[in-house]
C-alpha cells in the first residue's frame, strides 16, 4: 500500500515537473516566435515599399503601381505573413511534443536520486528497527519469565540481570553504530582534513584491538611504513579499527592478521589480510551494504555484529576520495584493500 502511494506521489511529481519544464520552454519559444514573426513581417513591408519606390523612380509607373494592382501587393504580403506564421506554428508544435518527452525524461532523472534516497532511508529505518527489535524482545521475554517465577532465587536473578546488561550493551553498541553511520552519511564536506601519517593511524587502531588479538590467540603483524596523506585522522582510525576488528572476528585461534601498505602512482594502498574463514563469492558484492551479513561462509557462534562496520568503512573511504575492495577465498582468508590519494 505504501509503495503504491509513493509511486503515485512520484508520478504526480514527475508530471508537475514536466509541466513546469513545458511552461518555461513554451514561454521562451512563443516569445522568440513573436519576435521572429514581427521581424519577418516588418522586413516584407520594407521590401514591398522599396519595390514600389524603385518602380516610381524608374518612371515606369509615375504614381506607383496602378490602383487595380494594389490589392495584389497587399494580398501577397498577407500570404507571406501567413506562411511565416504557419511555419512558426508547426515549429512550436514540434518543440512542444519534443519538450514533453524530454521534460518527462529529465523530470524522471531529477527525481530519481530523491526517490533512491527515500528508498534507502526507508530500508535503513526498517533494518534498524529489526536489529533493535531482536535484543529488545529477548530482554522483554527474559524479564517477563523471571518476574513470573515465584521461586526466584537471588543467584538466578543476578544471572538474568547479567544477561539483560549484555543485551543492553548490544543495544548501546548498535545505537552508537547507527549514530556514527548517520554522521558519515550526512557529513559530506564537514570532515577536517590535515596531514596524516598512515603508520600512526594503524598503530592507534592496533593499540585499541591488541587485547582482543591476544584473547582470541590471533597473531597480528604490522608492516606499515611512514606515509603521509591528506585526511581526517579520527575517521581513518575508525576505518582501521573496523577492518582490523573484522579480521580478528573471523580468524580462528592460531591464525594471523597482517596489515601492510605501499605507495603506488600517487596513492597509498593499505592491505588488511587475515587467514580466516573467507567470504563466499555470492556474498562479496553485498558485504559493504548496511546490515548485510554473510550467514554461511562467515558464521561463528561467538561472533557479534550488526552488519554496519563495513558500510561505515566504505563511507569513510569515499569521503577521502578513495576506494575499498575485497579479495577472498573460502577457507583460506580475506584481504581488504584500501586505496587513498597520497
Amino acid at each position: 500500500m505504501g509503495i503504491d502511494w509513493e509511486e503515485k506521489m512520484f508520478e504526480k511529481a514527475r508530471i508537475k515537473l514536466t509541466l513546469w519544464y513545458l511552461l518555461i520552454i513554451m514561454a521562451i519559444s512563443f516569445a522568440f516566435s513573436g519576435i521572429i514573426y514581427k521581424g519577418v513581417a516588418d522586413e516584407l513591408e520594407v521590401r514591398l515599399n522599396t519595390l514600389e519606390h524603385r518602380i516610381m523612380m524608374k518612371g515606369e509607373i509615375p504614381s506607383g503601381p496602378p490602383p487595380e494592382f494594389q490589392p495584389y501587393f497587399i494580398e501577397g504580403l498577407e500570404i507571406a505573413k501567413n506562411r511565416v506564421l504557419l511555419i512558426l506554428i508547426y515549429t512550436n508544435t514540434g518543440i512542444l511534443m519534443f519538450s514533453a518527452i524530454a521534460g518527462y525524461f529529465l523530470a524522471d532523472r531529477t527525481l530519481r536520486p530523491i526517490e533512491k534516497a527515500l528508498e534507502e532511508q526507508k530500508r535503513f529505518v526498517a533494518d534498524a528497527s529489526h536489529e533493535l527489535k531482536t535484543p529488545l524482545t529477548a530482554l522483554q521475554t527474559s524479564m517477563e519469565v523471571t518476574l513470573r517465577d515465584k521461586k526466584l532465587k537471588l543467584k538466578d536473578a543476578k544471572s538474568v540481570l547479567s544477561e539483560s546488561l549484555e543485551d543492553i550493551g548490544q543495544l548501546t553498541n548498535l545505537t552508537n553504530y547507527l549514530l556514527s553511520l548517520t554522521k558519515y552519511q550526512e557529513d559530506k564536506n564537514g570532515l577536517e582534513f590535515s596531514e596524516v601519517n598512515i603508520k600512526e593511524v594503524v598503530g592507534s587502531a592496533y593499540k585499541k584491538l591488541k587485547a582482543l588479538g591476544s584473547k582470541s590467540e590471533v597473531d597480528i603483524k604490522i608492516k606499515v611504513n611512514k606515509q603521509l596523506i591528506s585526511g581526517n585522522k579520527e575517521s581513518l582510525e575508525k576505518l582501521m579499527v573496523i577492518l582490523l576488528d573484522n579480521a580478528l572476528k573471523y580468524t580462528p585461534k592460531g591464525g594471523k592478521v597482517t596489515i601492510d601498505s605501499k605507495k603506488d602512482r600517487g596513492c597509498v594502498r593499505i592491505f588488511v589480510r587475515d587467514t580466516g574463514v573467507g567470504i563466499a563469492k555470492k556474498d562479496q558484492p553485498y558485504i559493504f551494504e548496511r546490515f548485510y551479513r554473510a550467514d554461511q561462509s562467515r558464521s561463528k557462534a561467538n561472533v557479534q555484529g550488526f552488519g554496519l562496520g563495513l558500510a561505515m568503512a566504505k563511507r569513510i573511504v569515499e569521503l577521502h576520495h578513495g576506494s575499498i575492495k575485497v579479495e577472498s577465498v573460502e577457507g583460506k582468508g580475506t584481504t581488504f584493500i584500501v586505496k587513498l590519494p597520497a
